[in-house]
């Protein structure tokens, strides 16, 4: 046993050092003091990238400890973030049976007896999730709702419970994400140890797990459909795919970049194109049956509406559009947001689509680089971009040679610097920080970057 622990003395020593920090962060931590955050964030991200680069080569003791310190916010309410109240809410409308898109929680607050439902912990999930969520309709799709729906089931009057139990659901994702984004980095000739990049990365643990955000579930499945479309099971792919999608809709603007890899595969342009149509109809079927239960038109109406917020009114830790608003203030006088809600939104599903017809994205190592590009492209123009967000571009660059969205997923902390006693105010300095870094990064990487080819991701290893 004594030679065990000489053996493991390293790994060990980290453990016990990021679990006290994982813990502090999970247990001692109120999100308006931000230096405390941003102190115990550097210092977990700091240690975690010296342990991946130390005992990269250590596989299972990785796995074990982003395991083990998931586990540490398992008894913990999240406190960086409202939104789980929300999903406790609506898992509780459809574990009664009632669709969780026809009414708000401040309508239902107002005259509970008027809807015909029960809802347990009411108030208290109401002021949790604050009145502007309250105010709005749901827009999370099915699958999230089928998952919210199993809190809502075992929660009882518990929120603590109903938490653990989203948690659960999520860690098991994760899991799935390490199982099959390990296979899919072997299968690219990738080493394994970059999954680590997400499995130990405690920007995924913090928002993931910690704070029950459903972009791990949505990353699960679409890593699991690019496996097995990599093994040419386009069917079982078209299934993930939409679950994926279904389960937050981002998936949506990777369809238009298939189909110079369905040509490649099926070594024939007809066949090609046949099967990546029955790719896309399966998709579209999957999230047809899936919204089938709740279709009507207030449904359509009340989804949509809730939906535009993001792109017509909500503003946070965006970057051209902040220069895009500055200069709306300087010229006309007023925030462009609804003008330029309209037509960033075009800009981005221009640029996918020239990426999908003018750039080559025959293999899957180029259809992940080119899935890398669009995510952060869209982000980059987005009106709204909070850090979770940034778990799909931080996933997909695992498997390209592009490491830009780690950095990111390192300096968009700082934007919890909004949030402070007073309420939400946001500093321009620390916004401007996080993305000239990442945009620094980026530009050298794709510029000036020399990667070896018989070696695409050693260097990032030793660095």
């Amino acid at each position: 046993m004594l030679k065990w622990f000489q053996q493991h003395k390293t790994p060990l020593l980290f453990a016990v050092i990021l679990s006290l920090l994982y813990w502090s962060f999970a247990y001692q931590l109120v999100r308006s003091d931000f230096v405390k955050l941003i102190t115990l964030y550097a210092a977990l991200f700091y240690l975690t990238h010296l342990l991946i680069k130390i005992q990269g080569w250590n596989f299972w003791i990785l796995a074990v400890l982003g395991f083990f310190f998931r586990l540490l916010f398992f008894p913990a309410i999240p406190n960086l973030s409202q939104d789980f109240y929300r999903f406790l809410w609506d898992g509780q409308l459809m574990a009664q049976g009632y669709s969780p898109y026809l009414f708000t929680p401040s309508d239902y607050i107002k005259d509970p007896s008027a809807f015909g439902v029960v809802i347990s912990q009411a108030s208290q999930l109401l002021d949790g999730m604050g009145s502007l969520n309250g105010s709005h309709f749901s827009n999370y799709p099915p699958v999230n709702q089928l998952f919210f729906a199993l809190a809502g089931v075992g929660m009882g009057s518990s929120i603590l419970k109903g938490a653990m139990i989203l948690r659960l659901l999520l860690i098991l994702a994760d899991v799935g994400i390490l199982y099959f984004g390990s296979k899919l980095l072997k299968s690219l000739n990738l080493p394994k140890h970059l999954i680590f990049w997400y499995f130990l990365n405690p920007f995924v643990i913090i928002e993931c797990t910690g704070n029950l955000h459903f972009e791990g579930m949505m990353v699960f499945f679409l890593i699991a459909g690019l496996y097995v479309l990599q093994k040419n099971k386009w069917g079982i792919s078209a299934i993930l795919w939409g679950l994926s999608i279904i389960a937050k809709l981002i998936p949506l603007m990777f369809l238009p970049l298939l189909h110079q890899w369905f040509v490649k595969q099926n070594r024939s342009f007809k066949k090609g194109i046949l099967n990546l149509i029955g790719f896309y109809v399966m998709v579209g079927l999957v999230i047809a049956v899936s919204f089938a239960p709740f279709y009507s038109k207030p449904f359509f109406n009340n989804y949509t509406t809730t939906t535009a917020l993001w792109f017509q009114d909500y503003e946070f830790n965006a970057s051209v559009f902040y220069i895009v608003r500055w200069i709306g203030f300087q010229t006309v006088g007023w925030d462009p947001i609804q003008t330029a809600g309209k037509i960033l939104p075009v800009i981005v599903f221009l640029f996918i689509t020239g990426m999908g017809f003018l750039r080559k994205n025959n293999s899957l190592s180029s259809l992940l680089t080119a899935m890398l590009f669009s995510i952060s492209f869209y982000l980059l123009l987005a009106t709204t971009v909070h850090p979770w967000y940034l778990i799909t571009p931080l996933t997909v660059c695992l498997f390209t040679k592009y490491r830009f969205p780690i950095v990111w997923s390192a300096t968009v902390m700082l934007s919890y610097s909004a949030y402070g006693e007073n309420g939400v105010a946001e500093n321009p300095w620390l916004i401007a920080l996080e993305y000239l870094t990442v945009a620094g990064f980026a530009l050298w990487e794709i510029g000036w970057r020399k990667v070896k080819p018989q070696k695409p991701m050693l260097d990032w290893q030793n660095t």
